[in-house]
């Protein structure tokens, strides 16, 4: 099925079930990350303005080079033409949202010559610390292309940065904490997600708690196994409702947990 139809034959609501959690005073035993990747221009424009409207910061990763005339297409959805520059970057940081980087040039490090790969770490913290406003590698979250990574490149990485986000073991990770540097995060696609997001967020809230991270990308039909836009406004709008839940993004949830878990 093609995902536009896929969009038009399916109804938010019908994708969401009601969470049955009572509201609480309690502390928060959960915590949810959705990290979007890439860098393109409409759809993080939209999701900015989707998150704000429930009180809610983006968690958007950028590729460094992704708006230079160099940068060539990855793959059929990391097109140049849909991604966004520093401009666009920087006006999103300043309203609060989380910018964080997303390589160079979107390569799998882990199949590029060890020396060259972490050559390109490097460059793209360079880069970042140089042309997004606000930005300090040391509360700085890495997050690797196609969520690709081995010991030698996250030892390299978190030599530059507070913490990388990889594929080690899913989604679910402790609550943040002080320790908290190779997080783990699940991805869907290269189909709409909305059905894989509802099963994993039923799943979690399901659960005693924890920190889970989501790797997405963009909406419609912008990137790889993009969310379809009034299915997260729905689903923002009941999960904002769960007090024992907090929407972070990663950054954020490490700077706001270091030093209570």
């Amino acid at each position: 099925m093609k995902r536009r139809q896929f969009i038009k034959t399916t109804t938010a609501g019908a994708l969401l079930p009601s969470f049955g959690f009572k509201a609480s005073k309690a502390s928060k035993t959960h915590v949810i990350s959705f990290s979007f990747d890439d860098g393109f221009k409409k759809s993080f424009i939209k999701l900015a303005e989707i998150h704000e409207e429930y009180g809610l910061k983006a968690c958007l990763n950028v590729i460094a080079s992704g708006h230079m005339k160099s940068f060539q297409a990855v793959d059929d959805y990391i097109l140049p033409e849909l991604l966004g520059d520093f401009d666009l970057w920087n006006k999103l940081a300043l309203e609060g949202h989380e910018i964080m980087p997303h390589s160079w040039k979107h390569l799998n490090l882990p199949r590029q010559d060890p020396y060259e790969a972490k050559k390109l770490i490097s460059k793209c913290i360079v880069y970042f610390n140089e042309n997004l406003v606000g930005f300090s590698p040391s509360k700085a979250v890495f997050n690797f292309p196609f969520n690709a990574s081995n010991s030698e490149l996250d030892q390299h990485a978190l030599t530059l940065v507070r913490a990388v986000r990889t594929s080690v073991n899913g989604a679910i990770n402790p609550l943040p904490s002080k320790d908290s540097r190779i997080l783990s995060c699940a991805s869907h696609g290269p189909d709409i997600s909305d059905d894989w997001v509802t099963q994993k967020v039923n799943s979690f809230l399901s659960t005693e708690g924890g920190w889970m991270i989501l790797n997405l990308h963009g909406l419609e039909n912008e990137g790889w196994g993009p969310l379809s836009t009034d299915y997260f406004q729905s689903l923002l709008k009941r999960l904002v409702k769960i007090n024992t839940l907090d929407i972070l993004p990663v950054g954020i949830a490490l700077e706001k947990y270091t030093g209570f878990h």
